[in-house]
């Protein structure tokens, strides 16, 4: 079972506010997840992002994997450590002919 760190939608329209849920990751996006360890409101000045560190952690040294916007707000509340090599980008670059 591929285990996954990720976003799931709540909110009315135009006024998002996400859960940051451990799932499987054949699951859909808004469907059934394993535990809630934390949330996101993006609309907020300044954004605001609350997740419980202690689980995060759990669930990473368990081998979850999280998502590139889960990562980037685990690094922003100091769950994990800002990693020194950048990914690779999900889209594919155009080749000039």
């Amino acid at each position: 079972m591929a285990v996954k760190m990720r976003l799931t939608r709540l909110g009315s329209k135009k006024a998002p506010t996400y859960r940051v849920v451990i799932c499987d990751s054949r699951k859909a996006r808004d469907g059934e997840y394993i535990e809630k360890v934390g949330h996101y409101n993006p609309v907020a000045d300044p954004a605001e992002v609350v997740i419980n560190i202690e689980r995060a952690q759990y669930w990473l040294s368990k081998g979850v994997q999280p998502t590139e916007t889960v990562r980037s707000l685990l690094v922003k509340v100091g769950a994990i450590e800002k990693p020194t090599k950048l990914s690779p980008s999900k889209t594919k670059t155009k080749k000039k002919a």
